[in-house]
């Protein structure tokens, strides 16, 4: 592979019912040639159904040091979490 070509992030399934992770990324010239690399380097002994590809250029992430602005907010939505609510007297465990 040339290292000129686009970077390709790459994401596998590693069985139904699990999402997709980011295993790594390849250098290919296009989509098609990106999975086959991806097939190639990341599945070699066949652990996964399932590969995508994306252009790394085309990934938007946060920045790590815009932590607090972002998530902050969601500090004050208790209700999100199970411990605001009360099981009713038919559930015995959860």
């Amino acid at each position: 592979m040339n290292a000129d070509w686009p970077r390709w992030e790459v994401f596998l399934r590693a069985r139904r019912g699990l999402s997709h992770t980011h295993v790594g990324s390849v250098h290919a010239a296009d989509g098609e040639t990106a999975l086959q690399a991806g097939r190639d380097l990341f599945t070699r002994r066949q652990e996964g159904i399932s590969l995508w590809v994306v252009p790394s250029e085309q990934v938007v992430a946060s920045d790590p040091d815009d932590q607090d602005s972002l998530f902050e907010p969601a500090d004050d939505k208790s209700f999100r979490f199970p411990t605001s609510f009360e099981l009713p007297s038919e559930v015995d465990q959860m």
